[in-house]
């Protein structure tokens, strides 16, 4: 069975961010840069399988910048096999990144998808649904426990609710959440090593897609800063501030 995990490489997610001087989109300048912590759930899961005997080889596909070779190379030092990279500056929407992961999926013969729930920097939840739809594969999101049988996925998935458990055929998409597993830190061995594991680089203009954008970003602003609240000496004190001041009582 071939894995395939698609990471994806985004600010860190302690790094304050702030919008560059005219308020089109977030100031990137000098900013450290991590792969997305649910793509790190993934990757460890898909590792998790193969050590288990049930996967036999373990991809990992990146689309994004050049820079996003360091994100590959995090999950190849963490035991995946070999990396893909389809190379674009652009910033590109779910849509149009499931329809290349789809072609990457075609060529690579692939059994089983593995992403993160969403993303840390735009929290989109869109690419592994519309990736289900466009291959016509059954899919399950928000998972915390996966179980691979018979060419049958078993997946537990945090809904509203509780807990929900679905068994789905394979070919198949998940997506990982953050209860899935706890990902391992690559050793200094294993980083060396992936420096020499495959890894092949694509332009996007390989693939032949429509990738027009269907939407523009307007802006984007930084939130309100909170009020620091009033520290109150007593109960008897919150009470006439709740009935005078603030008129709630």
């Amino acid at each position: 069975m071939k894995i395939l995990i698609m990471v994806k490489r985004v600010t860190d997610p302690n790094v304050t961010i702030r919008p560059n001087m005219d308020s089109s989109n977030v100031d990137l300048t000098n900013v450290k840069m991590a792969m997305n912590p649910f793509c790190e759930i993934a990757t460890e899961e898909a590792i998790r399988l193969k050590e288990a005997g049930i996967a036999s080889e373990v991809i990992v596909l990146s689309i994004g910048d050049k820079q996003s070779q360091d994100q590959i190379r995090t999950s190849l030092a963490m035991g995946a096999d070999r990396g893909i990279l389809i190379e674009t500056d652009a910033t590109l929407e779910p849509l149009n990144i499931a329809k290349l992961a789809a072609k990457v999926i075609e060529e690579e013969e692939i059994d089983l998808v593995l992403l993160g729930k969403q993303s840390s920097d735009k929290d989109n939840n869109q690419t592994g649904q519309m990736l289900a739809a466009i291959k016509d594969w059954g899919q399950a999101t928000f998972a915390s426990k996966l179980y691979i049988s018979n060419e049958k996925a078993t997946v537990t998935r945090e809904v509203d609710t509780g807990l929900q458990t679905i068994e789905l055929t394979l070919p198949a998409i998940v997506t990982c959440d953050l209860r899935l597993n706890t990902p391992r830190f690559a050793s200094l061995p294993n980083i060396m090593k992936a420096k020499r594991k495959p890894l092949v680089i694509k332009p996007i203009e390989e693939f032949g897609l429509d990738l027009t954008p269907r939407f523009k970003m307007l802006n984007v602003e930084s939130p309100q800063v909170r009020e620091a609240g009033d520290i109150l000496g007593s109960v008897d004190e919150l009470l006439e501030k709740l009935k005078t001041t603030e008129g709630v009582l």
